[in-house]
């Protein structure tokens, strides 16, 4: 195989992967079917363009074999009667479809993948796989599980579909609000994906979640947290050029340079917050934006008022009780001044949280904090689980 070819399939598994399957499942109503077609597609790019060469136009290419494979599919299980597959072998466009509930392709199927009768968690992760691409390794990291759970879930997802024997169907605009809440965690996965992996897909998926972020809030305006996840993001995306200096050695937020943050990202954010807060519909994501609203004060007053940030993550674990929101807490608390308490918080966490490394850098950082051992082999433990080898290098300097 050249590598012309091999890096040409690869690009465009990365770039066209999600407006394929969303395509296809659409055209044929079977999402399970669309994915399997089109992976028979990839696997044929990477026999055929080494000796014919890559075509002038990949996406289109793998766009015809996938409907290839589905149309011999179709004829196998004798449904060549079918109006719709029919409609599919004439070398004419189908028609368009009436107008949707859901304006764009990507965030329609993200919402199909939301059904009820799929398992809830399968929902997100399904939606990062079927419609943005990524392998159940990529995505096992932003839901804190090993890649071979991951991939179980998944499977057993996908059984789960077609067992019940669900077909695509475009959901009605008054069932969205139900399947929200899990496509709103598929985005901010994928964003979190992107700003944090190195060469790899996922690095694309920033520009692409905040787009989806911002089509979700148009869309589900009543819906308080579209807007808080929508805030949340634009506040991350406001210090995103800060998070590395000149050199791109990784800067924490709090030796951040407040002043290269995007006042004009800060702002449209607190305008996203301001407009979720008049909806009376609280929810984590709004709460975990005001956080960030919190910490983008410092621009103003060149202070972070971490008491008013502990309390915000009070509220959050209260009701959002996440691993994450858990070690926020506590290095929230050690920095309001009270860091033995703050030990105790990470000292309560359940065992699984050792295998997450923004616990080991919180551990070391509050351990710190608080006068007490244990610092360099934390932060030991946290070189060991971080991938990005920016934020190992920062990691491994604190060492001394």
């Amino acid at each position: 195989m050249s590598h012309e070819a091999k890096a040409a399939a690869e690009r465009v598994a990365r770039d066209c992967y999600g407006r394929l399957v969303a395509r296809l499942a659409w055209q044929w109503r079977d999402l399970a079917a669309a994915e399997d077609a089109l992976s028979d597609a990839f696997a044929a790019a990477l026999r055929h363009w080494p000796e014919q060469g890559v075509p002038n136009a990949p996406e289109a290419w793998l766009a015809t074999a996938a409907q290839r494979r589905l149309l011999h599919h179709a004829r196998h299980i004798r449904l060549t009667l079918d109006p719709r597959v029919i409609a599919l072998l004439d070398e004419t466009e189908p028609e368009a479809p009436e107008p949707q509930a859901v304006p764009d392709a990507r965030l329609q199927l993200m919402f199909v993948c939301a059904h009820p009768a799929i398992f809830a968690n399968v929902h997100a992760p399904l939606m990062l796989q079927a419609v943005l691409g990524l392998d159940a390794k990529v995505i096992a990291s932003a839901f804190l599980v090993s890649p071979t759970a991951m991939a179980q879930r998944l499977v057993r997802g996908k059984a789960n579909i077609r067992d019940a024997g669900l077909r695509f169907e475009t959901p009605e605009a008054h069932e969205l609000p139900a399947r929200l809440a899990a496509v709103l965690d598929a985005i901010y996965a994928a964003y979190t994906l992107g700003r944090g992996v190195v060469d790899s897909p996922a690095e694309d998926l920033r520009e692409e979640a905040l787009f989806l972020a911002k089509l979700t809030a148009q869309l589900l305006p009543s819906q308080a947290e579209a807007w808080g996840l929508l805030a949340l993001l634009l506040h991350a995306e406001a210090r995103r050029s800060a998070q590395f200096d000149s050199e791109g050695r990784f800067v924490p937020l709090h030796m951040q340079n407040p002043k290269e943050w995007r006042e004009e990202l800060i702002s449209e954010a607190e305008e996203a917050l301001w407009t979720a807060a008049g909806l009376r519909q609280p929810g984590p994501f709004q709460i975990e934006a005001a956080i960030q609203s919190a910490h983008a004060q410092r621009r103003a007053t060149g202070q972070t008022p971490w008491r008013a940030i502990a309390q915000l993550y009070g509220v959050l674990v209260q009701h959002h009780p996440s691993l994450g929101a858990r070690v926020g807490e506590a290095v929230a608390r050690a920095e309001a001044g009270d860091p033995q308490f703050a030990v105790g918080l990470l000292d309560a966490l359940p065992a699984d949280a050792t295998t997450y490394a923004p616990y080991w850098v919180a551990r070391a950082h509050v351990l710190k904090m608080a006068d007490a051992d244990g610092q360099r082999a934390a932060l030991l433990k946290a070189i060991g689980l971080t991938s990005d080898p920016r934020v190992r290098d920062f990691l491994v300097a604190q060492l001394g």
